[in-house]
């Protein structure tokens, strides 16, 4: 493919390589997360993002096992002093007479009492820099155009803001494009997912009203016709707010993406009475599509991190966390890979596993947050054989551990289950409803 080049300029500071041990494909909390562990193994890492940080993004929202992995890498106190303090999450629905607090302190393991919400723009800069300073070569406002793959390991193709084209040499590639699916999408593995099917338009308002108290940095999902908010208080009093819809409701806008939000939310009176007094403070964004996943997260040199292989919904924030925790166990893989081949299938098939059962851990809540016996469980919660411990432990992001709530969780989905087939009606409506919208692609212009 051409000559390499000796050196390039680093948009962060130095000379990028060359050649190097690992290229990472994508700066943000996976990426950062491998490059900076990498790094620290004193492996030659070049991360590249096609973005310049600070840059926005939505998915503000961490879990509390979010923390510790914050800790490990170094910048739990950074992330501290950007965030504001969540300590459960709210559930409104307009079916339910009153409003749901969960309290993560109340879950099997009470030592992971909170998160944080913070401005993605914020964190993932905190992320990025933080994989520079222990030793990573970074290269932003830069886009990868090609892989190629040999035995060797494989040669990337970048394009920065010159528009010059430069190659560098790598031993291991680390997709964590995020919904770009840059490997998936061009070895042609990226496929829907065939049990679920959603689209998103989103803002950022100031003036929003905010729970009271210590609830403040509460998230709150708010039910509506045609999916479900979400409303992230943010530390500088910004407000993250966001339709999940249905595809055929979004491929009804006929109006401005501003207008649209506005409409959708008037659809939802308990939304619409908090944004009362709220101004838009950002540009109105759309994404189709949202689901889907690669027939495969490794190969002959390579691994595909978080969304880079799979991303299902939003519903319980779980992308940041399990994108980072993918970047944990990836760079000991790499790690192994390099430096012991011989075990290289052993510790691929770990990943594997590994980063196949965090969604599998949610995507069953997630098939159904919108069923109306879901509906009912989470808006009357009872603690039977201590069940509602489990599902907490479950929104906290404890999925990883040995924590012991596999048996209470088959209870409650068995309770899902009866309370279904109480009202077999409705149940059947629902199914037949969600059966159709699955089916239904959005149009290109729902994700403009």
């Amino acid at each position: 493919m051409g000559d390499l080049f000796d050196a390039v300029p680093s948009s962060v500071g130095g000379l990028t390589p060359s050649r190097c041990d690992v290229a990472v494909i994508g700066g943000g909390p996976a990426g950062a997360t491998i490059a900076a562990l990498l790094a620290e193994r004193g492996r030659d890492v070049v991360m590249i993002e096609k973005s310049r940080h600070p840059r926005f993004h939505i998915g503000e929202s961490l879990l509390p096992h979010n923390l510790p992995l914050l800790d490990r890498l170094g910048v739990g106190d950074e992330v501290r002093r950007i965030g504001l303090t969540k300590f459960g999450v709210e559930f409104v629905s307009p079916w339910h007479d009153k409003p749901v607090m969960f309290e993560f302190a109340d879950a099997w393991d009470r030592n992971f009492p909170s998160a944080y919400q913070v401005h993605r723009s914020a964190f993932d800069e905190i992320l990025f820099r933080n994989a520079v300073r222990r030793g990573a070569h970074a290269l932003e406002n830069t886009r990868v155009t090609a892989v190629e793959f040999d035995d060797e390991g494989a040669e990337v193709t970048f394009r920065g803001g010159d528009g010059a084209d430069r190659m560098l040499r790598t031993r291991f590639v680390v997709d964590a494009s995020g919904r770009d699916t840059f490997l998936a999408s061009r070895f042609g593995i990226k496929q829907k997912n065939p049990r679920h099917n959603s689209a998103a338009i989103y803002a950022h308002f100031t003036g929003a009203e905010r729970l009271s108290g210590k609830a403040e940095g509460n998230i709150t999902v708010f039910w509506f016709e045609h999916g479900w908010f979400w409303f992230i208080p943010l530390s500088d009093g910004a407000t993250s707010i966001g339709a999940v819809c249905w595809p055929y409701y979004m491929k009804s806008r006929s109006n401005s993406p501003e207008a649209f939000l506005f409409d959708t939310i008037a659809l939802c009176p308990a939304l619409q009475q908090r944004l009362r007094n709220a101004k838009l403070a950002s540009p109105v964004s759309a994404t189709g599509n949202y689901s889907y996943r690669a027939e495969r997260n490794s190969g002959h040199c390579h691994l595909l991190l978080g969304d880079a292989f799979e991303f299902i919904d939003p519903v319980f924030s779980s992308g940041v966390y399990m994108a980072m925790h993918s970047a944990f166990v990836g760079a000991d893989v790499v790690d192994t890979c390099l430096s012991r081949p011989r075990e290289a299938d052993v510790a691929l098939q770990a990943f594997d596993r590994s980063i196949r059962h965090g969604p599998k851990a949610f995507s069953w809540f997630i098939y159904r947050v919108t069923t109306p016996a879901l509906r009912d469980l989470f808006m009357n919660p009872r603690n039977y054989f201590r069940m509602q411990e489990a599902l907490l432990s479950i929104l906290a992001g404890d999925i990883f551990r040995n924590t012991p709530t596999g048996t209470r969780l088959v209870l409650f989905k068995l309770l899902y289950y009866l309370a279904s087939l109480r009202n077999p009606l409705r149940t059947v409506r629902a199914w037949q409803r969600r059966r159709q919208i699955i089916r239904d692609v959005p149009s290109g212009d729902a994700a403009a």
